[in-house]
């Protein structure tokens, strides 16, 4: 197939899916029971790092309090203090306790550090579908503190820099969902974005009939994360919907963790973030250049990939 014959067909698939690619209303029976089961099937989010989550939006938190919760999880305790032994973190003495690694790194360090562990064992050993979790965790991490940085930078008080993280990092769960229960249609997917050069979330729509940011809102609805967080994590690709300093947070963390316009300083936005220019001005380029140097995150979140790859 041409290269113009292939731009038709790319084209044809989009125009005639439904507005936003799916209505929630109109969800075929039998899709919204597959998709239910899988959510169900889904590892529970665990319950201390919910708390330390809590703890942390309390402006008079003390360090101990959070400890004390973190304690009490020995897995969560066992895996924070693994990886921060790594060379992700490369300290200058072993650490040997959660309060220890507090006094060396701070609360929201260890706060994000317990939601990456989360997030990161919840991710399968292995899966038929060929998703690649190495690269779907990296990515979510870089987006999960490139948000943070957004928000902290441009959000004034209208969101919390670390709702943004959280945003960030599970934005892409669906995806999990997918390539764990529904094998077929996600594989489908992978490859007809693949062959078609579709966005995966328009290919998604296509093969199983929503994108993974609908079932990764199921998923965050069910680990009882906040009602605007499922709605941002619901909305990432979903054109039409309202503009919120969360929601333009992730899709411009998101773009430019995918790399776009990183490169180039005049790169203006594409059309997967529509609100950006209304909030971050028209350049691409210009929010990069602000944020610094991001290749010191990258760094430590390929480092953090690879010692949970390792363990």
């Amino acid at each position: 197939m041409s290269g113009s014959e292939s731009e038709v067909k790319r084209q044809h698939i989009i125009r005639h899916l439904p507005v936003d690619g799916h209505s929630v209303e109109n969800l075929a029976p039998e899709l919204e029971r597959k998709l239910a089961n899988a959510v169900e099937r889904m590892p529970a989010f665990p319950r201390c790092v919910q708390r330390v989550l809590e703890l942390t939006r309390d402006i008079n938190c003390k360090p101990k309090d959070m400890v004390a919760v973190i304690e009490k999880d020995p897995v969560m305790t066992m895996n924070i203090l693994r990886v921060i032994n790594s060379a992700c973190y490369a300290l200058p003495q072993r650490i040997t306790s959660v309060n220890q690694s507090v006094v060396y790194l701070g609360i929201n360090t260890i706060k994000n550090l317990s939601l990456s562990v989360a997030a990161a064992g919840m991710l399968p050993s292995s899966n038929t579908a060929e998703f690649d979790t190495q690269r779907y965790l990296i990515h979510s991490l870089a987006t999960a503190a490139v948000a943070r940085q957004l928000c902290t930078a441009y959000g004034g008080e209208e969101a919390d820099p670390g709702d943004c993280y959280v945003a960030g990092l599970l934005h892409d769960f669906g995806k999990v969902v997918f390539a764990q229960f529904m094998v077929t249609e996600f594989r489908n997917a992978l490859t007809l974005s693949a062959t078609e050069n579709l966005p995966l979330h328009i290919a998604e729509r296509q093969m199983i009939g929503i994108d993974h940011g609908y079932a990764g809102a199921m998923l965050a609805s069910r680990w009882k994360f906040s009602r605007p967080l499922v709605e941002c994590i619901r909305n990432h690709h979903v054109e039409s919907a309202g503009p919120t300093v969360m929601l333009d947070c992730l899709r411009v963390a998101d773009q430019i963790c995918h790399g776009v316009g990183l490169d180039d300083e005049l790169a203006l936005w594409d059309d997967q973030v529509p609100a950006a220019p209304e909030r971050f001005g028209n350049k691409m380029g210009q929010v990069v250049a602000r944020l610094g140097d991001l290749r010191k995150n990258i760094d430590e979140v390929r480092a953090f990939a690879l010692a949970e790859k390792s363990k």
